[in-house]
């Protein structure tokens, strides 16, 4: 019985350290720019050896791009939980909702984090593997919203991707006008383009 909580325990330790040395190693970035700063310089900024800062991290990159993470599983599960008579293009609108919070809680932090991935080509091309990897569960989860045992086909995939583009250039829009244009409604619009 108490095996369970210590587990649990032990995950939330791992997510504040995870989450400490993501923030280190960002404001580290921003002061003096990404290929400039080593693992090295990460870890000792952060008070931790090199070996400890690889074991959360497996690069710089992902020091920065850890977060979007669980963005993939979780637009997945926010378009499982849509209801079944929805359109599937609504429900992905509707499901893009659930990686817009962070922007809007610390919008000064999401402006950041952005042109850090903007003006750095691996974390760009990084950034979008993991993309990838949502298109991938987003179309799966399009597929089974048809049907269990359904496997995503084409058409999921166009769709999982066209989501994801609109969201992206929202953002981007979002970004290059400093974070002031209302960004659920630049989302909401990129999203009308293709509805018809």
């Amino acid at each position: 019985m108490r095996e369970p909580v210590r587990a649990g325990t032990r995950g939330i330790a791992r997510a504040a350290v995870r989450a400490e040395l993501a923030q280190v190693a960002f404001g580290l970035f921003r002061q003096k720019g990404f290929a400039q700063v080593t693992v090295d310089d990460l870890a000792s900024a952060a008070g931790v050896s090199r070996s400890t800062f690889l074991r959360y991290f497996g690069s710089k990159e992902e020091a920065v791009l850890g977060a979007f993470d669980a963005q993939g599983e979780q637009l997945a599960d926010a378009l499982r939980a849509r209801p079944a008579a929805e359109d599937d293009w609504t429900a992905l609108r509707r499901a893009v909702d659930t990686v817009l919070e962070p922007y809007r809680q610390d919008p000064e932090h999401a402006l950041a984090l952005l042109d850090l991935v903007r003006e750095t080509s691996s974390l760009c091309a990084r950034r979008l593997e993991k993309q990838d990897g949502w298109r991938t569960l987003l179309a799966r989860a399009l597929a089974e919203r048809e049907g269990a045992g359904r496997s995503a086909g084409l058409a999921q995939s166009v769709l999982a991707a066209a989501a994801l583009d609109c969201l992206n250039a929202a953002l981007e829009h979002w970004a290059a006008a400093g974070g002031h244009p209302d960004l659920t409604a630049l989302v909401d619009e990129a999203f009308a383009v293709l509805a018809h």
